[in-house]
């Protein structure tokens, strides 16, 4: 894939979750999107970064909008 050919882009709202209502871009439509947001260490280590993991599928119902992720609430 050229991730420098924009014509396979297109925009994609993620809806629920931590992320709900951002807007991103995405080539070849993925199934799933993972979103992860830093934690910050009690005891900073400059080896380890922590971070929480958040999925989002692709919703498969046809509409009239921008292609739309949902939050799975049941992914680790």
């Amino acid at each position: 894939m050229n991730w420098n050919d924009t014509s396979r882009w297109e925009s994609a709202v993620l809806d629920g979750g931590p992320a709900d209502g951002l807007r991103t871009r995405v080539a070849d439509r993925p199934n799933v999107l993972q979103v992860t947001r830093p934690c910050p260490l009690d005891a900073p280590d400059p080896d380890v970064r922590v971070s929480a993991l958040y999925v989002y599928r692709r919703d498969p119902r046809p509409g009239s909008g921008p292609l739309r992720y949902t939050f799975d609430v049941a992914s680790p």
